[in-house]
């Protein structure tokens, strides 16, 4: 299936005659024409479709470490793509060219799933990425691709908010084997404010994906300076992933940069990074890291248990490793969880752009 074109199947008829779309908590209701918020999913000849399938606003690949996963597979070679819309409406967006794009001819790249995952093995990708704007809104052509992938022993990643509904969510996450998901704060406020969202579903989200199904988990949160970096609010956060999801669940804070509509806003300070990743750690979340700043000590791997170092990163490039062939300490044996090779890949930790031809 190669077309830009294809009918879904969440979403119901309303009693006015809208269609609801039922993919994510924003149920868009639509006329003849209209789409939804995400701009890729569209009410056509009486259905809600997907008019993005197999198309791309391009293909990268990139080191795992910058989805950012540092327990599944470090070191290895990921190829990574997004489409364009969003079904959130952040105000820090990074990535706000495509996320925010209400053009279609961003979507200049055009890829089959057969095609992407033969380019991930000619580029010797391990996985393959769906990111950049959130792979929710584009769901029947990432589960297509991730169903491919699978066939040929490449792995699935979803970057996502987890902003979706339950029915579909079940579909999405059982066929990804790993996903980042941003939780963007722990307040209703920031995400009704800053997000045009809602705080509740997305800890459904998380609590799925952790207690029903088998796919990787790890959390990522950008601290943006006075709206959610707060000692209380990242207490109650890092408390409520320990209670909840458990303390092996990586969790990384990263650092904002003033971009889309919050420009006025200064950038996160590094000791801000750092304070989160000590309440993490003091909470109980056993892997907390730093990430979008220069800092080894707060973006490698240590053994919970004894201190030891088990895998150094300096930004994205990995160095010492000090793992055993089945993932434990070499020092005192404790297991680290997630997924990891004797030895990592040789990935050198650069972007490499790729060109998909049709």
């Amino acid at each position: 299936m190669d077309a830009t074109v294809v009918t879904t199947q969440y979403w119901h008829r309303l009693d006015d005659g809208r269609l609801q779309c039922d993919v994510c908590p924003r149920h868009c209701r639509l006329n003849e024409g209209q789409r939804g918020l995400c701009y890729v999913r569209q009410r056509l000849d009486d259905e809600v479709k997907l008019v993005s399938y197999g198309r791309s606003s391009g293909f990268c690949v990139d080191p795992i470490e910058k989805k950012p996963l540092n327990h599944f597979y470090p070191g290895s070679a990921v190829l990574s793509f997004g489409t364009a819309g969003c079904n959130l409406a952040c105000k820090f967006c990074q990535n706000w060219d495509m996320s925010k794009s209400r053009e279609m001819d961003t979507l200049a790249d055009r890829a089959t799933p057969e095609q992407l995952v033969k380019v991930a093995e000619d580029m010797s990708c391990r996985s393959v990425a769906f990111t950049y704007n959130d792979p929710v809104i584009f769901l029947e052509y990432a589960v297509d691709i991730a169903a491919a992938c699978r066939d040929r022993g490449i792995k699935s990643v979803a970057v996502t908010a987890g902003y979706i509904d339950p029915e579909p969510r079940v579909e999405f996450f059982q066929a990804m084997d790993a996903a980042n998901v941003d939780l963007k704060a722990f307040t209703e406020r920031f995400y009704h404010k800053i997000c045009g969202g809602h705080l509740a579903p997305v800890l459904e989200t998380l609590e799925y994906i952790n207690q029903e199904t088998d796919t990787w988990l790890e959390l990522t949160t950008l601290l943006i300076p006075g709206e959610n970096d707060s000692a209380q609010e990242l207490h109650k956060m890092t408390a409520w992933v320990v209670e909840k999801l458990g303390p092996e669940v990586p969790m990384h804070f990263t650092a904002f940069h003033p971009d889309w509509k919050m420009r006025d806003v200064k950038p996160t300070p590094a000791a801000t990074l750092n304070r989160a990743r000590n309440i993490a750690l003091a909470n109980g979340v056993r892997y907390a890291y730093t990430g979008n700043v220069h800092d080894s000590e707060g973006s490698s791997t240590w053994c919970h248990d004894c201190g030891e170092l088990l895998i150094e990163r300096d930004w994205y490039q990995l160095g010492r490793w000090g793992l055993q062939e089945n993932g434990s300490c070499a020092r005192c044996g404790t297991r680290l969880r997630g997924y990891f090779e004797a030895t990592p890949d040789a990935y050198e930790a650069r972007r490499i752009p790729v060109r998909i031809s049709p």
